[in-house]
C-alpha cells in the first residue's frame, strides 16, 4: 500500500477548531434543503414559470457529466494499480459481481411479489395520451428496439470501439472497460514505474476533485429548479390518476432498503440507517436532481474516506453504476406488470418469471440519469415481445408512466445509491479492504469523513508543497558541502 494510501486509510481526527463546525447553515445539506422547499412553494404558486426551471437541474447534470468519466478513469486505475496484483483486484471484481447478481434477482423478485399482490394497474380505465407523450414514447421503443439482447449489450453497450469515444459520449461502462485494462498494464510494470504512473494519474484526480468542489457549490440551485420543475410541470390531478402505483413503487423501494438492505448491512457489521445518515448530502441532491449520476465522485471520495480501501471503492462503486440498480430492477418489474394489468392482460407466472429473466439482462448498463428507466423499460418490452407487449401497446403504456416517471426517478436513484453504498461496504468487508474502526467512527460521527475529505482533496496541495520544500531544504546543505569540498 503507498504512503498516500496509508494517509487516506488512517483513523480520521476531530477537527475541533475548524471554521463553521456544527453551524447548520455551512453545511451542504441544509442549502439542498432550502432549495428543495423553496422549489416546492414556487411550483405550486407559479406552475406556469416553475415548468421553465428544468434548465437549472439540466445544467447541474450537465456539469456533472462532464467530470464523471475522468474520475471514474483515474479512480479505477489507481485502485487496482496501486494493489500491484491483478489476482487480488480480480478476486475484489468476482465477489463484487456475485453480490450484484444477487441482489438484482432479489430486487426483480420482490418488485414482482408486490405488484401481483396490490395490483396497482387492475381496473386502470384508459387514458389517451396527448401526441407529444405518445410521440416521445413511441421514441424511446425505437430506442429500446436497437439493443439487441447479450451479444448487442457487449458489442454496442460494454466494449469501447475507440480509446477517446466513450469519454466525448460519457459512456460510464466503456469508461470503466477502459480504465481496467490501463490499470492491467499498469499493474505489470517495473515497481518504481508503477508508482511514477499511479502518482501522476493521482495527481491529475484530485484536480478533478477539487473541480467538483466548486461544482457542488450548484446543488441547491439544482435542486430548488428541479423541484419547482416537477410540482409545476405536473401538478395534482397528473400525480392522483397513478398514485398507487407511485406509492407501491416507493412502499418496495422504501422495503427493500429497510429489510433487504438492512438485513444484509447488519451481518456485515453495522447499520443501514447510520449508513444512509453519513451520506445524506448527496441522498438531498439526488432528491432534487432525479440523478444518481450527480453524486458519484462524491461518493467515491466518502466511501474511502470512511474505512473502504481506495481499490475496493474504486472498483465495486463504478461497476455497481451499471451492474447494481436495485431501483431501477424494482421499477422494471413493477412498470411492466402495472401496463399488462392497465391493458386488461393477465400474465401467467411463468411469462412473469421469462421477463425477470430477461431484466436480469437489460437492467445492466442503464445510466445513472433522469429518464433512462423508461428508455430501459421499452428495451425490455420490445426484446420480450409477444402476445403480451405489441409495439402499439408498449408506446401507450410507456406514454402513461413518463407523466409519473420524474417521481419514480427519484425513488430509483436513492434506492440505487443506497444500494451500491451498502454494496461498497460490504465486499469492502468481505475481502478484508475495510478498516473497521474507521467506518464505525464515521457511522457514529459523519463530520469526521466530511473532515478527512477536506484534508485529503483540498489540504493536499499545501501539504505537498511544504514537503516539496523540506526535501529541499534538507538537500540544500549536501549540495554546499559537496561544492565548497
Amino acid at each position: 500500500m503507498s504512503t498516500q494510501e496509508a494517509g487516506a486509510r488512517s483513523a480520521p481526527e476531530p477537527q475541533g477548531g475548524s471554521p463553521g463546525r456544527g453551524r447548520v447553515w455551512t453545511q451542504l445539506w441544509f442549502w439542498v434543503v432550502v432549495g428543495i422547499a423553496a422549489g416546492v412553494v414556487v411550483g405550486l404558486a407559479a406552475p406556469s414559470f416553475a415548468a421553465d426551471l428544468k434548465f437549472l437541474p439540466d445544467i447541474f447534470i450537465q456539469l456533472i457529466k462532464m467530470i464523471t468519466a475522468p474520475v471514474i478513469f483515474c479512480t479505477v486505475i489507481v485502485g487496482i494499480a496501486s494493489i500491484g496484483s491483478l489476482a487480488a483486484a480480480g478476486g475484489i471484481a468476482v465477489r463484487a459481481l456475485a453480490y450484484f447478481l444477487l441482489m438484482t434477482l432479489v430486487a426483480l423478485g420482490l418488485g414482482l411479489l408486490v405488484v401481483n399482490i396490490v395490483q396497482p394497474g387492475a381496473g386502470f380505465p384508459p387514458i389517451p395520451p396527448d401526441p407529444e407523450t405518445l410521440a416521445e414514447a413511441q421514441a424511446d421503443v425505437a430506442g429500446g428496439a436497437d439493443e439487441g439482447g447479450a451479444i448487442g449489450f457487449i458489442e454496442n453497450t460494454l466494449l469501447p470501439d475507440s480509446f477517446v469515444g466513450p469519454f466525448v459520449e460519457n459512456e460510464i461502462l466503456r469508461v470503466l472497460v477502459l480504465a481496467i485494462l490501463v490499470a492491467a498494464a499498469t499493474s505489470m510494470l517495473a515497481p518504481s514505474l508503477r508508482r511514477r504512473v499511479v502518482g501522476g494519474i493521482d495527481l491529475f484526480a484530485k484536480v478533478i476533485f477539487g473541480m467538483i468542489r466548486l461544482i457542488m457549490f450548484l446543488a441547491p440551485i439544482a435542486a430548488f429548479g428541479g423541484i419547482a420543475y416537477t410540482v409545476g410541470a405536473l401538478g395534482g390531478e397528473s400525480l392522483g390518476n397513478l398514485l398507487a402505483l407511485m406509492l407501491t413503487f416507493w412502499g418496495t423501494c422504501a422495503l427493500f432498503v429497510v429489510v433487504v438492505l438492512g438485513a444484509v448491512a447488519a451481518f456485515s457489521g453495522f447499520n443501514v440507517f447510520k449508513m444512509i445518515r453519513m451520506i445524506k448530502d448527496e441522498i438531498l441532491i439526488i432528491v432534487g436532481t432525479s440523478s444518481s449520476e450527480t453524486v458519484l465522485p462524491r461518493l467515491l471520495a466518502k466511501l474511502e474516506s470512511a474505512g473502504a480501501s481506495r481499490s475496493t471503492v474504486s472498483m465495486v462503486l463504478p461497476t455497481g453504476y451499471s451492474f447494481n440498480l436495485d431501483g431501477t430492477c424494482i421499477y422494471l418489474t413493477m412498470a411492466a406488470l402495472f401496463i399488462a394489468q392497465a391493458g386488461g392482460q393477465d400474465l401467467p407466472w411463468a411469462v412473469q418469471l421469462g421477463l425477470v429473466a430477461l431484466m436480469l439482462l437489460t437492467s445492466k448498463g442503464a445510466a445513472g440519469v433522469s429518464g433512462a428507466g423508461l428508455v430501459t423499460l421499452a428495451a425490455s418490452l420490445q426484446a420480450f415481445g409477444g402476445e403480451f407487449y405489441t409495439t402499439e401497446s408498449i408506446a401507450i403504456g410507456i406514454a402513461i408512466i413518463a407523466g409519473i416517471d420524474r417521481i419514480m426517478s427519484e425513488g430509483r436513484a436513492l434506492t440505487n445509491v443506497i444500494g451500491n453504498a451498502v454494496a461498497v461496504m460490504v465486499v469492502a468487508g468481505w475481502c478484508g479492504e475495510r478498516d473497521d474502526a474507521r467506518f464505525q467512527a464515521a457511522l457514529d460521527d459523519p463530520s469526521l469523513v466530511r473532515d478527512a475529505i477536506e484534508q485529503e482533496y483540498h489540504g493536499s496541495v499545501e501539504n505537498d508543497l511544504d514537503d516539496d520544500a523540506e526535501r529541499r531544504t534538507e538537500r540544500t546543505p549536501v549540495t554546499a558541502g559537496a561544492s565548497s569540498g
